[in-house]
């Protein structure tokens, strides 16, 4: 397939009267994970739930495969192909690892057992913890389960808030390993991160966002060589 997957193009758009993005500018093609860096309050979680229908858009685009989706409806956001995985909240506690996966299919008609095994098999950890409650889990082994619980559909393009908040050094690391075999796996991400030098490292491109507007873009390789990104966002020295 020829073309972007994903389109952000030129949204303005807000909560209310008040305007948080401003002629963002995002696209994720195939095969590619793309991250969107920026300080706290650039609108990097807001232009993932500009795709999500969660905000009013003025105006601009959200095209998925070519297809226009602007301020379409969550739940059909969802069966159109978009999974998303927010920081907090991603998974029922009290649930089996297995039934969280299950909740994930919602969309599914069949082929429960089959994508089930498919999951395991890109999640290898969650196997032998199926039947556990996901809130016993560790908070990688969490985002895991969340990861997989939204990949029970048949997902064009995976969005991640923060996949890696509050996670120690080496949860931190297994989960940006697990999003390059998400990758590989034939499913392209856009991953919004405050680790802005691993998400770099991650990514095949990636977007700074400043004060809600596109202010740098480049292959994951240009930015994280770029000083001012070094100076600003990654404790590099000029």
């Amino acid at each position: 397939m020829s073309g972007p997957i994903l389109e952000i193009d030129g949204i303005h758009a807000g909560y209310g009267e008040t305007e948080i993005l401003h002629d963002i500018n995002i696209h994720v093609d195939p095969n590619e994970i793309v991250a969107v860096i920026g300080p706290n309050g650039a609108g990097k979680s807001t232009a993932i739930k500009s795709v999500l229908g969660l905000l009013n858009i003025r105006s601009g685009a959200i095209r998925l495969n070519g297809e226009e989706i602007t301020n379409t409806p969550p739940d059909q956001v969802v069966t159109r192909g978009i999974s998303y995985v927010p920081q907090t909240q991603n998974v029922f506690v009290n649930l089996s690892v297995q039934e969280n996966l299950e909740m994930g299919a919602w969309t599914r008609p069949d082929g429960m057992a089959e994508r089930l095994e498919e999951m395991y098999a890109l999640f290898p950890d969650l196997r032998a913890k199926s039947r556990q409650a996901a809130g016993s889990l560790s908070g990688g082994q969490r985002q895991m389960v969340a990861m997989a619980k939204a990949l029970m559909v048949d997902a064009k393009v995976l969005l991640l808030d923060e996949p890696t908040a509050g996670l120690s050094p080496k949860y931190r690391g297994e989960i940006f390993q697990t999003i390059r075999n998400i990758k590989n796996s034939g499913v392209p991400i856009l991953i919004v991160e405050q680790n802005a030098k691993q998400a770099l490292g991650t990514a095949d491109r990636g977007y700074v966002l400043v004060d809600g507007a596109n202010r740098h873009t480049g292959t994951g390789e240009e930015l994280l060589a770029d000083r001012d990104i070094a100076r600003m966002f990654l404790g590099g020295r000029e």
